[in-house]
């Protein structure tokens, strides 16, 4: 609040439960700037921060006990905890919200709402109250006050919540670099196993279960994002997900997982063979893209005074030298539009990619985590080299820039060759579980 002008005041709303069909509903994810901002788990719920000069004060506003409810849903959070909890200085019913929201605005020169910057994400916060009713109140009824709520919010008066909660967000605490590292190394060691555990004939499906399975065993809520498991050519597809095919012998597995922990997210990717053991053609063109991904690994510094952009230019000069050397002869625009499709990095934090506020052409300072990812996706044309056709390869790292020495936070997953052939052949003392 201390960024924020006198006379202001933060509205920032839970997300509701999402439906998959009829009444069978998803496991609850909170809304990321809420729960950033509060801590708090629950749905239907919402929060007020008020600015007067150096007065400060927060309104949490929660379902509280329902024993009916609760016999079906669970616990929920009652007042007075949530106060002590939670740190609110009032804590009132969710059904209370709009009228005080209608009373508090007319008394604030500025009103940080979510989503007010994006046309279409205020057309959703129109909607959004809706879901703030229990099933048992008139929806009808219960739409119109919400909506009219958010409506009174003037929009001389609103401004962005999402841009100015980013800046913070985007230079992680001592707290979140350690929750992070803890989400990196359960998805390292998970990427680890799943190398000892794959064998040919194997569906991709039977890999992405057995990553999930590890971890979740480990502590992880969930995954951060729908997997990527790609043998052979499907490695071709940047976001393959569909994971239905075999995995044959003699192919690479390309696998980009990971799980989100404590409320963080993890994105690693590694690149294997499927039966242990690089092929030539394979060991050159992984041993290319991860020479070009630790060179850019080592400028994650605050000392290097460089931006993503620049990175991502690096990588891409780095991939043609690198690339060339080992016989592709490229030409204008054959890494760019062909064999390295997309870009470098970006931002993780709570969300997999925290990108919407991030200026790519800032420079990276201490504190902040970003991915570095470059990859080469071989088609099978003949303006490559034929042994390398149908060969995808990404690696992928979470990097926390630090001001002379950047920490790779997923380094729990093997990336050298030496060590990918040792986790899948179990030469290291690995087991698959």
């Amino acid at each position: 609040m201390q960024q924020l002008p006198n006379s202001c005041m933060v509205v920032s709303i839970a997300n509701p439960v999402k439906y998959m069909s009829g009444e069978i509903f998803y496991k609850f994810r909170q809304a990321s700037d809420f729960w950033y901002l509060t801590g708090f788990q629950e749905p239907e719920s919402a929060v007020v921060l008020e600015k007067n000069s150096s007065n400060y004060k927060m309104t949490l506003f929660c379902r509280g006990k329902d024993a009916a409810r609760e016999q079906w849903e669970g616990s929920r959070t009652d007042f007075d905890t949530a106060a002590a909890v939670f740190g609110a200085d009032d804590v009132r019913p969710i059904d209370e919200f709009p009228a005080t929201l209608k009373a508090l605005s007319s008394h604030y020169s500025y009103v940080y709402a979510d989503g007010a910057g994006s046309a279409r994400r205020a057309r959703q916060q129109k909607s959004l109250m809706r879901y703030l009713t229990s099933p048992s109140s008139s929806r009808s009824r219960a739409e119109h006050e919400y909506e009219s709520a958010i409506d009174a919010l003037s929009s001389a008066k609103r401004r962005s919540l999402a841009a100015e909660v980013a800046k913070m967000r985007n230079v992680k605490s001592e707290a979140e670099q350690r929750v992070m590292q803890q989400a990196a190394q359960i998805s390292g060691r998970a990427h680890a196993k799943t190398m000892r555990f794959t064998e040919p004939g194997m569906p991709e499906s039977a890999l992405s279960a057995h990553f999930e399975y590890i971890c979740a065993l480990n502590g992880s809520q969930r995954p951060a994002y729908v997997p990527v498991v790609a043998s052979g050519a499907n490695a071709l597809i940047i976001h393959y997900t569909s994971n239905d095919q075999v995995v044959r012998d003699g192919e690479m597995v390309l696998i980009d997982a990971g799980c989100e922990y404590n409320g963080y997210a993890s994105d690693i990717t590694r690149t294997y063979p499927a039966n242990g053991v690089f092929t030539a053609p394979q060991r050159d063109l992984y041993a290319a893209v991860l020479a070009a991904q630790k060179a850019c690994v080592a400028l994650c510094t605050e000392a290097a005074q460089i931006s993503l952009n620049e990175l991502h230019r690096k990588s891409c000069d780095l991939l043609r030298v690198e690339l060339n050397q080992i016989g592709f002869g490229l030409m204008t625009g054959d890494l760019e539009r062909v064999l390295y499709p997309h870009y470098l990095s970006h931002p993780i934090g709570i969300d997999l990619h925290e990108s919407s506020h991030f200026d790519r052409s800032g420079r990276l300072t201490s504190g902040m985590v970003v991915t570095i990812e470059p990859g080469v996706y071989v088609p099978p044309s003949n303006q490559f080299p034929k042994h390398f056709h149908n060969i995808g390869i990404r690696i992928e790292d979470e990097v926390l820039v630090q001001k002379e020495h950047p920490v790779v936070l997923s380094a729990a997953a093997p990336k050298e060759i030496v060590d990918i052939e040792g986790a899948c052949q179990g030469s290291i003392g690995l087991e698959p579980y």
